[in-house]
């Protein structure tokens, strides 16, 4: 049994079922994501009895780092990690400096999926297929991972991006979220974690009920359904005009504006043409465009567009209206980059 696998509510039950006091499900937790102690023999304000028993029957930790790779400027972390099964996936640390002396932003890359279903031609997760869900602790102990390695730089936002569709693995995302949210432990505000989608309508509706105010990105990649039916073959099942009015409808409901990611391919999506239907597709929403040049993907013929390509595309899109940022790539020279994560070994 995985303590992370377990709300604060869960772990108060199971040790009031051992005829301990509710509040020493407050110092474990206690322990757990604010102290980041890993050995029950650490968590010094509990009873020995309580210690010895936890530790015959419980996990503090279920997955361990196989292989851990540093990009060249530091800033970017990726690590192997074992499951508990013997399954492995990959998640990311990434740095960035703050301006002027500010506090900079530590951003936790996690996996929801050993593998994904979605079957994108140009990620190197998708080509990899895939095997299971993630438990909501296999999820969190990414997080604790590298809160404890970087102690220095406290985790400052969390985006479930890393690899497969975390709308397909609703339940145990959602519990990760509350769990790195509860104010009794990790206490990370959900305005700091962003939610990844290829474009799942369902998930996106329920979402928006779910009362949380986590961000929501869109993998969108193409404005018409013809050429994101290629990209991404989920839009064959949610074509574009259901995708964005889940979109409209996850805005009217939590105020949050929408991120769309969009890759761009050398000769495939980059031109002012492809910019003009995307002004078109998103005219009138509360949105922001993330462009990013695609990253090199063994056994995938998609190219990346040109550093000047991109920025035409951006100037294209910022000209009629639509507010876009072109993000520079972390972690690429390790394979860390966006679709290039796998369950495989480092390299």
């Amino acid at each position: 049994m995985s303590l992370t696998d377990l709300s604060l509510e869960e772990l108060t039950g199971l040790l009031e079922s051992w005829g301990e006091p509710a509040f020493h499900a407050g110092q474990v937790w206690h322990w757990l994501y604010r102290s980041l102690v890993t050995p029950f023999a650490g968590m010094s304000d509990l009873p020995l009895r309580l210690r010895q028993r936890l530790n015959s029957e419980a996990l503090l930790q279920t997955m361990g780092p196989l292989k851990t790779l540093t990009s060249t400027d530091r800033r970017t972390i990726k690590v192997l990690f074992r499951l508990d099964d013997g399954m492995t996936v990959e998640s990311v640390s990434m740095r960035r400096r703050g301006a002027s002396g500010a506090q900079g932003r530590h951003t936790v890359c996690v996996s929801t999926q050993v593998g994904c279903p979605i079957g994108c031609p140009f990620c190197a997760t998708g080509q990899h297929g895939f095997q299971r869900n993630l438990s909501s602790g296999e999820i969190v102990e990414q997080v604790l991972h590298f809160a404890r390695i970087r102690p220095a730089e406290p985790v400052s936002n969390v985006v479930f991006m890393g690899m497969g569709e975390p709308l397909l693995n609703y339940d145990a995302t959602i519990k990760a979220i509350r769990t790195l949210n509860s104010p009794q432990g990790f206490n990370l505000g959900t305005r700091h974690m962003t939610i990844s989608t290829a474009g799942l309508v369902p998930g996106i509706r329920r979402l928006a009920r779910e009362g949380l105010q986590a961000g929501l990105a869109v993998s969108l990649h193409a404005a018409s359904d013809i050429l994101r039916d290629k990209l991404v073959p989920l839009n064959r099942r949610y074509p574009l005009r259901e995708l964005l009015a889940a979109c409209r409808d996850y805005f009217a409901a939590t105020g949050r504006r929408i991120t769309f990611e969009y890759v761009l391919f050398d000769g495939v999506n980059d031109s002012a043409k492809h910019a003009a239907q995307m002004s078109r597709l998103l005219s009138g929403m509360n949105c922001h465009v993330n462009l990013i040049a695609a990253n090199p993907v063994a056994g995938s013929s998609f190219q990346p567009s040109s550093r000047e390509q991109a920025r035409a595309f951006q100037t294209e899109l910022r000209r009629r209206g639509i507010t876009a940022t072109l993000r520079r790539s972390m972690g690429a020279d390790i394979q860390a980059g966006c679709g290039q994560l796998k369950s495989a070994e480092c390299h």
